[in-house]
């Protein structure tokens, strides 16, 4: 039997493993990944040698992503999915297991919402919303197990927006009933597969420097400073780091967690007397 010392050796020499090096040659499926948070995800992940399947619902959107990952070294699959089509979804992971030889990570980053208020939502859109970003968790999660099981995986959900999920926010309503509902699935499944050796966990950012937010809020990656710590908006490289993080041995003892990641908290000041 190995004494404590050496056992603490050992662990340290585990962990102090590189990221990189740990998840060289895995493959990751990331899905949404034709622009923002999840083309910046992929493009971290195969940087670090991971093989990645990325995807959206336009092959076009996600082809130019692929061909500027390989130009850079990488590995990547692109592939056209719907992920509230569960046969797209099924092909999805069918062609990374046939292409890579397994599915290590699944990061769910798809999704969509615009902004109504509750009473003008019709139940088109309720669903629409529902569908994407619930609905299309689950179709990828279920999908992708049986291989995530295999090996010991990570399954990473993308929130999108830690103020909708966890606070609600208005004129957001269906997205922060969705958001809220991965959260709590986030939960219960990191228990249910625990003992299949796959990490079920969350990232919830505020608001992130995407190209969607730059058209709607006019404000540019390029115009945030990182030293700042006061700042409110998120770059995607910031969202990858946790994400990368997430994937590998280094996150261990991280499972059913769902990280904030909103900047500065938001407290009520106590009023002056």
């Amino acid at each position: 039997m190995k004494s404590q010392d050496e056992t603490h050796d050992n662990f340290g020499e585990q962990n102090t493993t590189s990221l990189k090096s740990s998840l060289d040659r895995t493959t990751a499926i990331v899905t949404g990944a034709s622009s923002g948070i999840g083309e910046i995800i992929a493009e971290r992940f195969a940087a670090d040698g991971v093989n990645v399947v990325i995807c959206s619902r336009e092959q076009d959107n996600v082809d130019s992503v692929a061909e500027q990952i390989e130009k850079s070294g990488g590995r990547a699959l692109a592939v056209e999915c719907d992920v509230t089509d569960r046969s797209a979804v099924e092909a999805l992971v069918t062609a990374a297991v046939e292409e890579f030889g397994s599915v290590d990570t699944l990061i769910n980053n798809a999704g969509t919402r615009f902004m109504t208020d509750f009473d003008a939502i019709t139940e088109d859109e309720w669903k629409a919303v529902i569908d994407v970003n619930l609905h299309g968790t689950y179709h990828c999660t279920q999908a992708a197990g049986e291989y995530l099981k295999k090996g010991g995986g990570s399954v990473i959900n993308v929130g999108l927006s830690s103020a909708a999920s966890r606070r609600g926010t208005p004129r957001l309503s269906h997205y922060s009933a969705a958001k809220a509902a991965v959260i709590n699935l986030t939960t219960t499944l990191a228990y249910e597969w625990a003992s299949d050796n796959v990490r079920v966990n969350c990232i919830a950012p505020g608001f992130v420097a995407t190209p969607a937010v730059e058209a709607g809020l006019g404000i540019s990656a390029a115009e945030i400073d990182r030293t700042n710590v006061e700042r409110s908006i998120a770059l995607p490289e910031e969202i990858a780091d946790i994400a990368q993080f997430l994937a590998s041995p280094a996150s261990s003892h991280i499972v059913g967690e769902t990280i904030t990641v909103d900047g500065i908290p938001r407290i009520e000041e106590v009023p002056e007397l």
